[in-house]
């Protein structure tokens, strides 16, 4: 949790190493996981992997119990599962009926759980600059609404939703699409093929949707009195969109993607090599 998101803000305390791709060429490495971690533990102790480990519970069980609400208050009332033999029109109704509904909860949830998903953020990212401005939960929550106001506890929704809307619209829709053209009846194997399709296609999907969720992690720290959201790590941004004309021009869009092979970016090119 940790590794991921200091890797997201481009905090590398460690060298880039020489290593070689698939076609043999000298290229630099950032290091990766379990470098990583090492120097985390070497700095902070074992329990430095664990930094802003419960306000990220919270959020994550603030989250499943406000879905399970929601599901609750407002049933799909008729759930009828796409069936083989539906006609187009009447499958792809159910499949937009059943999005839309999984799109109203997932969207409830995160507007819910996103405060602690920002305390989480904020707590993680001081290991940068050994600061210990928030320290806890209720700490927290008093030092954010006193500073920033209600706001405060939403910098960085906007592009998490968005990613969540565009992820489960993608990853349904085409999912649909590939189970009812693509795989054909007459094969065996069809309705296990039909099974795993939304789950391979939703793999697919996150990677597309990464930049939202870099975009929103990186709001949720910037410019919030932290050196890690402060120059020169990064500008003091206007708005998600101009961090996300900021990293697209940087080439660094999916920076923290890859937690192993973790390719230089340009500027550390500057490394000697051979």
């Amino acid at each position: 949790l940790l590794m991921g998101f200091l890797m997201q803000v481009g905090h590398e305390p460690l060298p880039p190493t020489v290593g070689r791709n698939v076609l043999g060429r000298k290229v630099l490495y950032l290091p990766g996981f379990f470098t990583y971690a090492r120097h985390i533990v070497e700095v902070d102790g074992k329990r430095g992997l664990f930094r802003g480990l419960t306000p990220r519970l919270i959020s994550s069980t603030l989250s499943t119990v406000t879905r399970g609400s929601v599901k609750k208050a407002f049933p799909l009332e008729d759930m009828e599962h796409v069936s083989n033999k539906d006609d187009v029109k009447t499958s792809l109704r159910k499949v937009v009926k059943e999005t839309s509904h999984e799109m109203m909860m997932q969207c409830v949830s995160r507007v819910v759980s996103h405060p602690l998903h920002v305390i989480s953020m904020r707590c993680m990212v001081q290991f940068v600059g050994r600061e210990v401005k928030y320290s806890g939960v209720f700490s927290a929550i008093g030092r954010i609404f006193k500073e920033e106001g209600i706001l405060g506890f939403f910098v960085g929704l906007v592009p998490h939703i968005l990613g969540d809307v565009i992820f489960l619209w993608c990853c349904n829709l085409v999912a649909h699409f590939i189970n009812t053209y693509a795989v054909d009846d007459n094969f065996s194997q069809a309705s296990v093929i039909r099974s795993y399709t939304k789950f391979v296609m939703g793999i697919a999907v996150s990677m597309l949707t990464y930049p939202f969720l870099l975009v929103g992690d990186l709001m949720a720290v910037n410019n919030c009195g932290l050196r890690a959201g402060l120059p020169p790590y990064a500008p003091a941004f206007t708005s998600w969109i101009h961090c996300w004309r900021y990293l697209s021009a940087q080439g660094q869009l999916f920076r923290g993607s890859s937690l192993l092979f973790r390719r230089a970016p340009i500027p550390a090119a500057s490394f000697p090599i051979d």
